[in-house]
């Protein structure tokens, strides 16, 4: 598969400093805050998420050779699911929240009123460029804010039609679209935001917070990490088996939040494994290359770095490679210890290396051991008490018990990382309160006096004591 050019135009830096110094004049208008105003642009992105939506399934199939279903599924109708979970609820989220009031601060009340934080940079990556642009766009709108995006350079159709779409829908000083590469990302750093949203590797990720710390500019980074999922002895095998390879196989393997690596039960192994091969077999064919339903990768950097990764020796299934498509086979890794090479960093493709275990305690070890905190954990065991065990032991973004990635689709619950994957969560209204400030305020009474506080304090230490126990 060849990949079409398309054409980026970089954007010069005297036009990123006046886009950002617009977007910090029109937020201070208050225009974007309103309910209205909110409702408006969610729905107005709706109608323009729809209208492309051919477009959008077209990039992607010229990019990532995604096939149509998998684009819908999670691309552009994540997104539209996103915004009509976002306009449904948009004017509850908005609502002051009430909280206690102490006694030391009666008589009042006390609630949380949350503010749009300003002007955000929300820097996209390729593996999911449509969904993972306009995600955290409907949660930075709904909040009250304006966004400047900046998509990879690595999906130049993807980028072309995301550019499209937003300058059609947004005037600039609202919601901007930056061209280029790594110089104007450069440029874009070095200015002022009140939030930055970036979604890639930790070595990026470390790079963006290192820029966001000389403006004191607050972020949230979704990273990623070498995602342990495990089979326990008491696990439904072919449930585990079509769930591993619906997740780890979904875009070819390149999912933040993809199995990294399976571990599974000494005692299970080769019927897992058998099983495993025969799943794969019968989803992509003999010859995965002719799948309608298998991806590609994204660059031929990341295709040789994950063609590198795969031993011959240690081939269940799989293997197969084709520089000229960056078409990488499903492939699964029998007998893998921890220093192979494709145990050293996230993989971020379609190979899966097996290791067998017979205590919990060597998977806890393991874990411990590599180099960043994982994305997701994902157990399969039908012990309600190893599930426990499992989601305590091991420090993970999050976690899917008998399942494999949904937990990312559930907007109605926090998506986001830990340590080295990443900090801040976002979807549903956690992403309204990732773009907004949750202020404190207290509402005192006028029609009475606590004179506690006031000076001359006098022999008062003893009653504050008692309202402060």
């Amino acid at each position: 598969m060849s990949k079409k050019n398309t054409a980026v135009i970089p954007s010069s830096e005297q036009e990123i400093i006046d886009i950002v110094a617009k977007q910090h004049d029109y937020f201070k208008t208050g225009a974007t805050k309103s309910y209205q105003q909110r409702r408006e642009s969610l729905l107005k992105l709706k109608a323009a998420l729809i209208k492309y939506e051919p477009e959008m399934h077209t990039a992607l199939k010229q990019d990532l050779h995604k096939p149509e279903f998998e684009s819908y599924l999670s691309e552009t109708g994540f997104s539209l699911h996103d915004l009509s979970t976002t306009l449904k609820k948009l004017k509850s989220w908005m609502k002051p929240k009430w909280r206690f009031t102490s006694l030391l601060t009666q008589p009042g009340s006390s609630h949380i009123h949350y503010s749009p934080l300003g002007v955000n940079l929300i820097i996209a990556p390729y593996n999911y460029p449509i969904m993972l642009t306009f995600s955290p766009l409907i949660a930075a709108l709904a909040a009250g804010n304006t966004a400047v995006i900046k998509t990879s350079e690595l999906t130049p159709a993807c980028s072309a039609i995301t550019r499209k779409i937003i300058n059609e829908t947004f005037v600039p000083e609202y919601v901007a679209y930056i061209e280029g590469e790594v110089p104007e990302t450069t440029v874009l750093l070095e200015q002022k935001f009140e939030h930055i949203f970036f979604t890639g590797s930790p070595r990026v990720g470390s790079i963006i917070m290192r820029a966001a710390a000389k403006n004191l500019t607050p972020v949230t980074l979704e990273l990623g990490g070498k995602s342990p999922c495990i089979v326990h002895d008491d696990a439904k095998i072919d449930i585990a088996v079509n769930r591993i390879v619906s997740g780890k196989f979904l875009n070819a393997g390149q999912t933040c939040v993809a199995p990294d690596y399976v571990m599974v039960h000494k005692s299970i192994k080769e019927a897992f494994l058998a099983k495993l091969k025969q799943r794969i077999m019968s989803t992509y064919g003999e010859d995965a290359s002719l799948s309608p339903d298998f991806a590609r990768i994204v660059s031929d950097n990341h295709f040789q770095r994950i063609s590198s990764l795969i031993d011959p020796a240690k081939v269940l299934v799989g293997g197969q490679t084709e520089a000229e498509s960056r078409f990488i086979a499903p492939t699964v890794l029998r007998d893998v210890v921890t220093t192979d090479k494709v145990m050293a960093d996230e993989i971020f493709g379609p190979v899966l290396p097996v290791l067998e275990y017979e205590q919990l305690e060597e998977v806890y070890q393991l874990v411990d051991q590599l180099p960043h905190h994982p994305l997701a954990c994902y157990i399969f065991s039908e012990s309600a008490t190893v599930q426990q065990e499992i989601i305590n032991k091991i420090q993970a973004g999050g976690a899917c018990i008998n399942q494999c990635l949904l937990h990312a689709a559930n907007h109605h619950i926090p998506f986001g990382g830990v340590g080295e994957s990443g900090m801040g969560a976002y979807h549903g209204f956690d992403g309204f309160e990732c773009f907004s400030h949750k202020k404190g305020v207290l509402k005192s009474v006028t029609w009475m006096e606590n004179p506690l506080t006031y000076a001359p304090y006098g022999n008062k230490i003893n009653i504050l004591r008692k309202f402060m126990k």
